[in-house]
């Protein structure tokens, strides 16, 4: 009874606006930074251990891991939600789907570790940084692929019951085309993953060449600093910017929707710009590799049990403005809200068993004939 009450009350629009400032709090300044450590260190530790005398070997090694088990991966995806479900038993789904996770992100890190890396090695003047991150921007646009830019503090990814394993493929290929399918998930993985990462280096890199490259301290405080100031104004501007989209149609819808997710990404690679840096500088800078395995797994741990470990995936590609009205520049954010609205679908559903219980009942009291004295001896 008192569970149900809170679930009523937080029903009201009041706590449904508490609840989503909790929830964009929660991403923002928790689950965001766990992700970023996790990929800060997960990075690290593949520089120390593969290849870290030969930075070419290195990147080529991590693109060739990364690329090929993130095929696998996404191709797997329709066997792994059919046959992987809790009617495995809970302990079992759970001990496999984190494990799941725990694979997906090392793959993740590396397979974006190699394409960055080769981008360090062959590219590195100003200008030529400066012509591969329009190019790559450019070319995403085009592709309509500008919001898959966007990550934690933006966004989370609960782990869920719920098609645990499903990546989005750029042309939504089913998996019944096989050959297709398979083409799908090549240009999905490669081509447009490629170029986020692209876009994401030479971003990060014209910072590092700008933005007080001579006081790192003062450069990474000043990233997070506007990293954090632009979160807010984004959050902050979600509300008329999804009125302003759900009245535009056409090319001026895209183009402010995709106006919109480049100023977020921009706030969101100055926040890991600034976690990653101010980590290296403050946690166990004398023994970098304690540093690194301490963070690796304790941020793992805390999203596994936060249960939104799924958010230090990079999976999947969505294309720009897919959604209807203005839920296009909706940050994906659900958390608390989230659970209480499967609390009230389960809630509405148990009333409704009842209800139904209650009325097969008196249906059934109705239809049974009245006995005559005789009859009841």
């Amino acid at each position: 009874m008192f569970q149900n009450s809170i679930i009523d009350m937080l029903s009201e629009p009041r706590a449904e606006a508490l609840l989503e400032i909790v929830d964009i709090l929660f991403t923002t300044l928790i689950a965001g930074p766990l992700v970023i450590i996790y990929w800060g260190a997960t990075w690290f530790l593949m520089d120390t251990y593969i290849y870290p005398e030969d930075p070419l070997l290195s990147a080529a090694c991590c693109t060739a891991f990364g690329i090929t088990f993130g095929l696998a991966l996404c191709t797997l995806q329709t066997p792994l939600n059919r046959k992987l479900t809790p009617d495995i038993g809970r302990v079992k789904y759970f001990l496999l789907t984190r494990s799941y996770t725990a694979f997906a992100a090392v793959v993740n890190v590396a397979s974006c570790r190699g394409v960055w890396n080769l981008q360090d090695v062959f590219i590195q003047d100003t200008m030529g940084v400066i012509t591969s991150t329009v190019m790559a921007t450019v070319a995403i646009v085009l592709l309509r692929s500008l919001r898959n830019l966007d990550s934690a503090p933006i966004t989370l990814a609960v782990d869920s019951d719920e098609e645990y394993f499903k990546s989005p493929t750029f042309y939504k290929t089913s998996s019944r085309e096989t050959a297709l399918y398979i083409l799908d998930c090549v240009f999905s993985v490669t081509v447009v993953g490629s170029l986020v990462v692209f876009v994401w280096r030479g971003t990060w890199a014209l910072l590092d060449i700008f933005l007080y490259p001579d006081d790192q301290i003062r450069s990474f405080m000043t990233s997070l600093i506007v990293g954090y100031a632009i979160v807010a104004v984004t959050f902050a501007t979600q509300l008329p910017m999804r009125w302003l989209v759900g009245k535009l149609q056409g090319a001026w819808r895209l183009l402010v929707a995709d106006l919109y997710h480049l100023i977020s990404f921009f706030a969101t690679v100055n926040v890991w710009r600034a976690v990653w840096g101010l980590m290296d500088v403050y946690f166990f800078p004398d023994t970098p590799k304690l540093s690194n395995w301490c963070s690796h797994v304790i941020s793992l741990a805390l999203l596994i049990l936060l249960n939104c470990s799924n958010s230090i995936l990079v999976r999947g590609v969505y294309i720009d403005a897919e959604e209807p009205a203005g839920d296009c520049v909706v940050f994906p954010c659900l958390y608390l809200r989230l659970y209480f609205h499967k609390e009230r679908i389960k809630k509405r559903h148990k009333g409704n068993l009842a209800t139904s219980t209650s009325a097969t009942k008196k249906a059934e009291e109705a239809s049974v004939p009245l006995q005559t004295p005789e009859e009841k001896v």
